[in-house]
Parts: structure tokens; sequence; C-alpha cells
């Protein structure tokens, strides 16, 4: 069985945890091989968490090629097209992985495999919610889902998704997503040690709900900044919450504004953006995640989270809301649009109203199945369950 994975960019290193764990499966089995295109180095917008000759950062090895050592926004899609099927037909694949139904140089890639009677499985990570959804583009998704053999989702609401357009449900061959959950909780113990110093260092309250991920539009944090300001006007322990924002984006100014404005200037702080790696040094500086997004196709930053132990408040309009979340165990899930729920849930962990250690444990527990090996054991036998149909 001869495997091609097409994905972007080189620096995805939640997928590069997942194609080491194929690799090391495929290494293990006789006639299994693998192989991954990687179109790019990386895109514009993520280029400043690039960690290029950094011997710290954590390293992974698979089979790749990196057919473009450049951002991808840079690659044309006539490039795109040439080198895709120039190594794809040297590979010779019996499946083809393609990372998404958006990019036209792999839509070429899909008809190619169908003459030559190659499998093709595509990734999906939208749902129904994350955009508005009709029209001449969802009819163009159906036709191009029926020439897929199977699909890896990146959860529940992304499988419910491609059967509301048609999939028989048999080819939905994964409902999951992971990260590299022991290098971040490996990371996020170390930090730990130094947790009370580094609060004092950075002026940060004891306690504190954090925000990880770009300061955008659809990431509704002005809702969480409202939510968490009523939130102290209610709670005679208040003083000893705070909330971090880890990230950076267009949206900084008028965060900063809002900050101001509800005087939330000693307890809410801003931390410019850091490599994954990194994260859970923040992490551990914290006690609960909140993602409060208005429109999310699943949400890593959540198994980041869970990876670490912190419990998690999410809106409903995460895609990973109905699979990680367990309401009451490992966090609660609140409607995207009501800063009232949001601030009633703050609330339970400001007041002492939860047990935060047993949903550390819940979390952690919870977030096992989310890992890179299993997620590349289920999708090892996805392959060979369509190529024996």
């Amino acid at each position: 069985m001869r495997i091609l994975i097409v994905h972007n960019i080189l620096w995805a290193h939640y997928k590069s945890s997942v194609f080491q764990a194929i690799q090391q499966l495929a290494d293990q089995q006789p006639n299994v091989m693998v192989n991954v295109l990687q179109i790019a180095r990386n895109e514009r917008s993520r280029a400043s968490l690039e960690t290029i000759n950094d011997p710290s950062v954590p390293t992974y090895s698979y089979n790749y090629e990196l057919l473009f050592d450049r951002f991808l926004e840079d690659v044309s899609l006539r490039e795109r097209t040439n080198a895709l099927l120039r190594r794809a037909s040297a590979f010779k694949p019996d499946v083809i992985t393609l990372t998404g139904y958006y990019d036209p140089a792999q839509i070429f890639l899909l008809l190619w495999a169908r003459t030559k009677g190659i499998r093709v499985i595509l990734q999906n990570e939208s749902t129904a919610t994350d955009h508005q959804r009709g029209g001449w583009k969802e009819r163009i998704k159906q036709w191009i889902f029926s020439q897929c053999s199977g699909f890896f989702c990146f959860g529940s609401q992304s499988a419910d998704y491609l059967i509301q357009l048609g999939v028989q449900p048999d080819k939905i061959l994964l409902r999951k997503s992971a990260v590299d959950n022991n290098a971040l909780r490996v990371a996020y113990e170390r930090a730990l040690s130094s947790r009370i110093k580094e609060q004092q260092v950075l002026a940060l309250r004891p306690n504190n709900f954090v925000f990880v991920g770009r300061l955008i539009g659809y990431k509704n944090l002005p809702l969480l900044l409202s939510a968490f300001a009523e939130a102290q006007k209610q709670s005679p322990l208040a003083d000893e919450w705070g909330i971090i924002l880890l990230g950076d984006g267009v949206e900084k100014n008028s965060l900063i504004e809002q900050i101001n404005t509800l005087a939330l200037t000693d307890s809410v702080h801003i931390l410019p953006g850091r490599p994954w790696f990194e994260v859970p040094d923040v992490l551990a500086m914290s006690n609960v995640l909140v993602l409060p997004s208005s429109s999310e196709p699943w949400g890593l930053v959540v198994n980041e989270a869970m990876a670490c132990g912190l419990p998690v408040i999410v809106s409903d309009r995460c895609g990973c809301a109905p699979d990680l979340v367990h309401e009451g165990k490992n966090g609660f899930v609140f409607t995207y649009d009501q800063p009232d729920q949001l601030t009633q849930l703050m609330l339970r962990f400001i007041d002492g109203d939860v047990d935060v250690a047993e949903m550390s444990f819940w979390a952690q527990k919870l977030i096992a199945p989310y890992a890179p090996d299993v997620v590349a054991q289920e999708m090892l036998n996805g392959y060979k369950y369509i190529l024996t149909k």
C-alpha cells in the first residue's frame, strides 16, 4: 500500500506529529509506504511564528518532500498543480489524501487520480456553522465530495456537515484531530515550577482565564471582556482573577480601548503570540482556557489546554465542543452571543464552585483518545478499508 498525503505547509506542527505517527506505524508493516508532499514552507500570516534553525523546537521524522521553500501565497496555481501531478505520478500511490476542497490544484490532482483508478481521501475541517452556507458553492462541494472514496474529519460536526451534503456515513473514516499531547504536557509541567515567579514578573493575577489565538473578529473577544467585567462586579473574589490574551492581530488596538473603558487594565494582559511549544509556559500561569469564537471549525487550542490539564469554557460555535467538552466534567459550553452565560460560567470558577482538580483529571483523560498515535492508527485503518472495498 502506497500512501501519498498532500498538505499545505511544513510549519503545521500538529499535522507533523500525526504524520510521524503514521510513518512509525507504516515502518512496522511490510509493503506500506508513506510520503507527504508539503506544498510550501509556511503562510505569511504565520511567518512571525516560524522557528527555523531553532534547536529548542521539537522535531518530527517522516518521509516528506517540500515542493516550494517559500510562502504558500507566493506559489502560483500552475506551479502547485504541475508539482503535485509530477510528484504523484512519480510516487505511484494507491491512495491519496488531500488537505481540503478549496485548492484548485488539489482538485486537479483529484481528477487525475480518478482517471488512474487511485482512491482519494479528503480531509475536512469545515462545519455547517463556521461560515454562512448555501448557494452554488455548496453544489460544487457536493460534486467534489462525490468524487472521493473517503473522508478524514476534524470531528463530529465536520462529519455531520458532509453527511448533510450527501456523503454516505460509512465514508467518514475519522472524526478527530490531534496535537502533540506529550510534548505539550512535558513543557507545561516544566513551566509550572516557576508559575508564581512568572506571574509576578508580568504583573498577572494569581488566577487567570486564558485565550490563545489571533486577535481577530470572529474570535469574539469583546464578548469575553464584557463577560469578565460583569463577573468582576458580582464576585467578592474578583481581585484574585484576571485574563491573559495570548496572540496578535488586527483587533489588538480596539481590545486595548475596550480594556481601558471597562477599567480592566490591572486584570487583563495581552501577551504577544509565540510558537506552539512555548504556549504551555502561558498555560502554566493560567487556570481555565476560554475560547469564545463565533466561528471555529475545531479549535486546536482546546486540545492543547486539555493536554495540559486545564478546564475549558468553549462557545457552541467551536467545532470541538460536542466532542471534547463534557459539560461539568472537564468544562462548559455557552451560546456564543450570550455574554450572561459566559459571565455565570466564569463566576463558577472565580467563586470556587467547581472542583478544578477533578476537572483537570478529566481534561487529560478525555483528550487521550485524541493523541497522534491514536489518530494515525485510525487513518491507517481507513486507508486499508477503502482499498478493500
